[in-house]
């Protein structure tokens, strides 16, 4: 027996299809030839092509299929509710409903009107908190830099990175329409604090990447000039001819003896 499309569940034939599965078995073709070409069960085809030869039409009878449970104005409500508290999971407003209503109201039957107002479960934004003043830095510093283009290709972008061993594992999930991903609803911040990983500093331009180096314990101004800038940055950049080194604000790379450095080579 052909295998049901994946997420094909809840799908209606369209009217397309029944056309599709009539003609087909019209011309002679098996039911199972049928299924297999329009990617259907074969009981799916019995009863199309039953409803054809029994009563003359494709159309499901107006009216058929289950009944929704609730009415449009407590579809309303499941929305108000779900946009209130954005990480409550189907069952948690299913309990909230059935305290509020009185009326039970399963969690796939929340799930499904949700569903079909474009309220839709997914994972959290993270960010790291910005201040006032960050944000106005940041924008201030995309302004000055809007119109560089090939520009980019003499930047050598560096940085350290932490592989954390442990994260948060995503299972909490906040309810939201397409392109709502960045309003603060929907968004956890998230600290850079230290978490058990293992930390790599790493330099890209566009012309080549330099060699990863890990970095073994914390990272001072002292330690990254003797292994970071001399060992590793230093010669990567004498490659790389007219280059404009490229750093974050991280307190070992804003010290007075780190500038100095980068200002004598």
């Amino acid at each position: 027996m052909p295998r049901r499309r994946k997420g094909a569940k809840f799908e209606q034939i369209s009217e397309f299809e029944r056309g599709k599965i009539i003609g087909l078995c019209e011309a002679g073709l098996s039911y199972r030839a049928v299924a297999a070409r329009v990617q259907r069960n074969i009981g799916t085809i019995m009863r199309v092509s039953k409803l054809w030869t029994d009563e003359g039409r494709t159309a499901r009878k107006s009216g058929s299929g289950p009944l929704n449970v609730t009415s449009a104005p407590d579809d309303r409500r499941l929305v108000r509710m779900a946009q209130t508290d954005r990480t409550a999971s189907s069952r948690q407003l299913a309990a909230q409903w059935s305290t509020a209503t009185g009326v039970s109201l399963c969690a796939s039957s929340i799930q499904r009107r949700l569903l079909q107002r474009g309220l839709r479960a997914r994972i959290h934004l993270y960010r790291i908190p910005l201040t006032q003043n960050h944000r106005h830095l940041r924008i201030q510093w995309a302004n000055v830099h809007r119109s560089w283009r090939a520009d980019w290709q003499q930047v050598v972008f560096s940085d350290e990175s932490r592989f954390n061993l442990w994260h948060h594992d995503g299972r909490i999930r906040v309810r939201r329409y397409a392109g709502e991903r960045h309003i603060p609803e929907c968004i956890i911040e998230r600290h850079s604090r230290r978490t058990p990983g293992v930390m790599v500093w790493g330099a890209i331009a566009y012309h080549g990447r330099s060699q990863l180096l890990r970095i073994v314990g914390n990272l001072n101004s002292t330690r990254y000039i003797n292994e970071v800038l001399q060992f590793q940055d230093i010669p990567f950049l004498q490659g790389l001819p007219g280059a404009v080194f490229q750093q974050d604000n991280a307190r070992p790379h804003v010290a007075k003896t780190v500038k100095s450095y980068l200002d004598s080579q």
